[in-house]
């Protein structure tokens, strides 16, 4: 089974050539828009509400497939399903691998920017 990357470098490409010099901005706007997410997600999981994780965990999915972050986007799948099928003791362990996977996007998309 191959390890699905973190961050999908064809993707990201594209969306540099579309974005030009809105690039930079977009990066931001997603790592802000995904801390928020993910302190929403933890709400979610402490409050026991399965629909806020499903919803939750659901947009953040998109936007992460959008910006070519394909492993946090499956952990998002994997929190939606959760979610949607109530099964909210297995939501803990999701949220912290949603947490530590958005920490090497965090610092692959920064060392992007950088170059």
């Amino acid at each position: 089974m191959t390890r699905t990357p973190h961050l999908d470098e064809e993707a990201l490409a594209e969306l540099q050539d579309v974005m030009d010099e809105e690039f930079e901005v977009l990066i931001h706007t997603f790592l802000n828009d995904s801390r928020e997410r993910i302190a929403g997600l933890k709400q979610a999981v402490n409050g026991q509400d399965a629909d806020a994780l499903a919803h939750m965990a659901h947009s953040f999915k998109g936007s992460c497939i959008n910006i070519g972050a394909p492993q946090l986007g499956e952990l998002c799948r994997v929190a939606e399903t959760a979610g949607k099928e109530q099964r909210l003791e297995d939501a803990p362990a999701t949220v912290d691998a949603i947490e530590s996977e958005f920490r090497n996007v965090t610092n692959l998309l920064e060392d992007l920017l950088v170059r």
